[in-house]
Order: structure tokens, then C-alpha cells, then sequence
């Protein structure tokens, strides 16, 4: 089954311009051969991040991408054009994350279609997935197993000491945690990205705050234990660097810094 990058390769060479839906899985956007935006079913989108910030409600974002577009969300709506790029941009990279390792489906290329808040950012492929490889480095130097990202996150009931200092993450992650919701889902509930919040369970896990996972049972006879790990396991194998992508894309390392910076501090 042909690759991601091989896909997006080819539709760079052509200059294409429309969607690439992965399955369920999310969907990339391109014009003329550049991606312009992602979403991904296991990250929020942009617009539930908006509404989870009190800007506006998903009913009126909706209203916005029918009549008028992104010009009039600009114009009349309470983001300044830097800060919905900045949305954007993390919203994309979340998306990314998480589709671009995604293999087993089967993408269709739908010309000419094209998201609402894409057209006016340009991504470099090669870029996203270095910085989608930087973060998957990130995760297992802060806690080596992915399963956590998987799994109920389930705090402990009592400190394993005296006091711990919690981020803003880590806070709103323990005080939503009802031992049933999956980091993924606590993002969705919370409103935030979804890679914010595996670094605040990972960091959660290393500092030793989280009830071991319940016992599962033992996998059927064929089943491998690798089965139903996240694509971004560090176990997995490497990704490729992407392909080249013409035309000249957004410089987008001012903001990834800015980013990595603002990941540390949350």
C-alpha cells in the first residue's frame, strides 16, 4: 500500500490542489501541491479549541466557514489574523502527530476541495514530519512507554509525598481524570491539543502520580503485543523526512520555537 509521503510526493509534484482523505483518520489539505492544513479524528480541531477558549461557539464558527469564510472570521470575530495562525499552526502540527504516521488505510484524493481556515499557510511535508519526530523523541525522554498514552489516566489517591507542583496541564488533566477517559479524550474534554496533554501524563507518570493500569488479559493466539499501539510510538519504525514540497512554504521555525518554548512552560 503506497506511503503517506509517497502520496504527498507525487501530489506535490503535480501541484495539486484538494483533499487527501486517510480513511477515518483525518484529512490533508493541499494547494498546488502544498499542504495548508490537517485535521486529524484524534485530535481536536481547531474550532473546538477556539470554543473550549470562550472566542466563539462551535454554532457560530459554523455559521462563519458557511458565509464569509475566514476573511470575515479575521474581520469581525475576536482573533487577530496572528493569533488564528497561531491556532492553526497548532492545530496542524497536533494533527500531524498523530495522521502522518498512520499507515493500513487508504487515502482518496478529492480535487479541488479545500478547509475553511487552510489558503493562506503553507506547511513544508519534511518540516512537520521533523517536528512530529521531535516530539516523539520528547515523549520517550520524559517517560519511555507509550501504553500511557492509550490507557484511563488514573491519578493516585495520595501523594507519594509531602507536596508536588502541577502545571496548568497537569491540573486541569488530574482534576477532569475520571479513570475511564483516555489522554486523547481528556483533550477533547479540556479543550486543548492533544500533544500538551500526553506530555502532561507522561510527565504525570515519570514523577510517579498515576495509579499502575489495571491488569488486561492475555492477547488471542495471533494477536501481537505491538497491536493497537499509537502510530507515534518510538518503537516504531523511523519515519521517512518527507518529500519536497514546491513553491516556497511559510518559515515556520520561528513559530515551532516559540511553540517548543511554550510546551515547556505549560
Amino acid at each position: 500500500m503506497t506511503r503517506l509521503d509517497t502520496l504527498l510526493a507525487g501530489l506535490a509534484r503535480e501541484r495539486s490542489t484538494g483533499a487527501l482523505r486517510v480513511g477515518r483518520s483525518g484529512t490533508i489539505f493541499l494547494a498546488d501541491g502544498r499542504v495548508t492544513y490537517m485535521e486529524c479524528a484524534q485530535a481536536p480541531s481547531v474550532e473546538r479549541l477556539l470554543a473550549a477558549r470562550g472566542l466563539m461557539s462551535e454554532t457560530a464558527l459554523r455559521r462563519l466557514r458557511d458565509d464569509g469564510g475566514c476573511a470575515r472570521l479575521i474581520e469581525e470575530g475576536p482573533l487577530t489574523a496572528g493569533e488564528l495562525q497561531y491556532a492553526v499552526l497548532g492545530g496542524v502540527l497536533d494533527a500531524a502527530f498523530f495522521l502522518l504516521p498512520v499507515s493500513g488505510a487508504r487515502p482518496k484524493f478529492r480535487p479541488g476541495e479545500r478547509h475553511w481556515l487552510g489558503g493562506q499557510w503553507f506547511f513544508d511535508v519534511a518540516g512537520l514530519v521533523r517536528e512530529c519526530a521531535r516530539r516523539r523523541t520528547q515523549l520517550a525522554e520524559i517517560w519511555p512507554s507509550a501504553d500511557v498514552d492509550l490507557l484511563p489516566v488514573r491519578p493516585l489517591a495520595r501523594l507519594p509525598g509531602h507536596g508536588v507542583t502541577l502545571s496548568r496541564v497537569q491540573w486541569e488533566v488530574v482534576v477532569r481524570a475520571d479513570h475511564k477517559a483516555t489522554p486523547l479524550e481528556l483533550a477533547k474534554q479540556i479543550g486543548r491539543p492533544a500533544y500538551p496533554v500526553l506530555l502532561a501524563v507522561r510527565r504525570l507518570a515519570a514523577a510517579g502520580l498515576l495509579a499502575e493500569p489495571e491488569p488486561a488479559g492475555l492477547p488471542k493466539r495471533g494477536q501481537h503485543a505491538a497491536a493497537g499501539r499509537p502510530p507515534h510510538d518510538p518503537g516504531a519504525a523511523p519515519q521517512p523526512l518527507g518529500p519536497p514540497v514546491t513553491g516556497d512554504p511559510t518559515d515556520l521555525a520561528l513559530l515551532m520555537r516559540l511553540k517548543k518554548a511554550l510546551e515547556e512552560l505549560s
